[in-house]
């Protein structure tokens, strides 16, 4: 039981930074420097943000994951969780219809998060660099503090 709920605790703990941290650098950039001209298409900027904010909120749930399991079950079973899942995502990716062709110069919050378009090849990297994260975060529970 211990393990599902440090599962369970890791991932809430994961998709809330996820939503608050993305929600704040979408402030922070601003349409322009999160899409490009004219699109729902995200820029470069956009991407390399999103790889940083999605590892840092990844490690930070497997290390939760980590203390709470008490074992590196709990981080494992969350990393093929977060790689599971993210295909699942991915999928949108690949089959969904294309975003509105062009934006308007004020973008909502959800509106952005409905239509913004990632590279596909980050939209199936993403799974891989969650569980990376998680197993990072893991990782830093069982290093040894130095006095």
């Amino acid at each position: 039981m211990r393990t599902a709920g440090a599962v369970v605790a890791g991932y809430a703990v994961m998709a809330l930074i996820v939503f608050v941290s993305f929600s704040l650098a979408f402030l922070a950039l601003g349409v322009d420097r999160t899409f490009q001209p004219g699109s729902y298409a995200v820029t470069t900027t956009w991407v390399v943000v999103s790889v940083v904010l999605s590892v840092v909120a990844a490690a930070v749930g497997g290390l939760v994951c980590g203390v709470i399991a008490r074992s590196d079950t709990g981080p494992r079973v969350l990393a093929a969780l977060v790689i599971v899942l993210g295909l699942a995502m991915a999928v949108p990716a690949v089959t969904s219809p294309p975003a509105p062709a062009t934006r308007g110069p004020a973008v909502s919050n959800t509106e952005a998060m409905m239509n913004a378009r990632e590279p596909l090849w980050m939209a199936l990297a993403n799974p891989f660099l969650g569980a990376f994260g998680v197993l990072l975060g893991a990782h830093l529970r069982n290093e040894p503090s130095t006095p």
